[in-house]
């Protein structure tokens, strides 16, 4: 899962923006069109959306209703459609904001950062052996922070909100590397791996990210 989907067709002002987001701290995927956005956010996720109206393929208002289906993930709108019913529309529908273009960037930057505060400041996994501060994206083994690469932080992240439950290996490679994605099956496997060299006290026997022979993997604390 991503910190931040921006939904931009204009390629420069995405980039932008993406830098900016990037500049502070986020994991960020640009999407140009509506369906390849709402495709990416049924497969990944993510935190929070910034997204335009008018998009080739689905609009803005589509997306923002597919996403309303099955996510809480705060939307921020930002469009050129200023008409007080193009606002209402969205609102209705579920965005938690609508900002007109052009905005100012400090501006939309200090509203992405009141909400992850609001939402997202206290998602703290503890277990009495991981702590896995999901708003700073840090794991820590006791005091011992772990460097983590993101595909390795988003893979632990979804084991230990799982902790006791077999999760299938399928499962688990489309969730976090999704089903268009090209990278092989075998790469979950790897970062299996590399989590366990830094987890686990004895990586060759490890006693919190278990296999399941045939099935997938289990987190046990």
């Amino acid at each position: 899962m991503v910190d931040v989907l921006v939904v931009e067709d204009n390629i420069e002002m995405g980039t932008l923006l993406c830098d900016f987001l990037k500049n502070d701290g986020y994991s960020v995927e640009h999407c140009t069109d509506g369906a390849k956005a709402a495709d990416f956010f049924e497969q990944e996720g993510a935190k929070l959306v910034i997204l335009d109206i008018m998009l080739p393929g689905l609009d803005g208002f589509a997306v923002c209703r597919k996403i309303r289906e099955s996510s809480n993930s705060p939307i921020i709108i930002v469009s050129a459609k200023v008409e007080k019913d193009d606002k209402l529309n969205g609102l209705l529908l579920g965005a938690d904001d609508y900002i007109e273009k052009p905005y100012d960037i400090d501006i939309l930057l200090a509203k992405v950062k009141g909400i992850f505060a609001r939402r997202y400041h206290s998602s703290v996994y503890s277990d009495g052996f991981l702590k896995i501060d999901k708003s700073k994206r840090k794991v820590y083994k006791g005091d011992t922070e772990l460097e983590m690469r993101q595909k390795e932080f988003d893979l632990l992240c979804l084991l230990t909100e799982n902790a006791g439950k077999t999760l299938n290996k399928d499962f688990l490679f489309n969730k976090i590397w999704g089903f268009d994605s090209f990278s092989e099956p075998q790469t979950l496997t790897v970062h299996i791996k590399w989590l366990r060299q830094k987890i686990e006290s004895d990586p060759k026997k490890p006693q919190h990210i278990v296999t399941v022979w045939g099935v997938g993997y289990r987190y046990e604390r």
